[in-house]
């Protein structure tokens, strides 16, 4: 099991990405508790890619409740539908937003938050848990982003 992360000051974000995500491989293989796994890829993305904040929201009860994160305190509880995690539930897809404050309904957990991107993992076809990322800067996610998280996540869905 891998204890530390490698990553170079110097690469650009797809570099970061082609290394970190292969060590958050290596880091959760092995490891079946959901919640462990869980929180050290919430810290691996936050360290490795300098997020300003990284969660999952666990699918519970019709809502999605707060799972681990790295960053500032968040959102405890989301309805189906409401703010950029629900809607990312409902519609059982990847938003990407780059000006949080023009995303009708946005919740906003921090008024630092400025744009986001919310990725769904599935299980068993239906929408288990979501990954939300924010940033501190406005227009801070890309279609890079998108793939590289996206790539991230069908890893995430072989321990749920």
């Amino acid at each position: 099991m891998a204890e530390n992360l490698i990553i170079s000051e110097s690469a650009n974000k797809q570099e970061r990405y082609e290394s970190l995500i292969p060590q958050i491989e290596a880091l959760i293989t092995g490891e079946t508790d959901v919640i462990a796994n869980l929180s050290n890829i919430a810290a691996a993305l936050r360290y490795g890619m300098g997020f300003f904040w990284v969660g999952f929201y666990l699918v519970k009860d019709e809502q999605l409740v707060l799972g681990p994160f790295q960053g500032p305190v968040a959102c405890t509880r989301i309805n189906k539908g409401k703010g950029v995690c629900g809607t990312s539930w409902a519609e059982k897809r990847t938003v990407l937003v780059p000006d949080v404050d023009a995303f009708p309904g946005h919740i906003a957990c921090s008024s630092d938050s400025k744009s986001e991107i919310v990725l769904p993992a599935f299980k068993n076809g239906e929408v288990a848990l979501i990954l939300d990322v924010d940033s501190d800067q406005l227009n801070d996610f890309d279609e890079q982003d998108q793939q590289q998280l996206e790539k991230l996540m069908r890893i995430i869905e072989r321990f749920l």
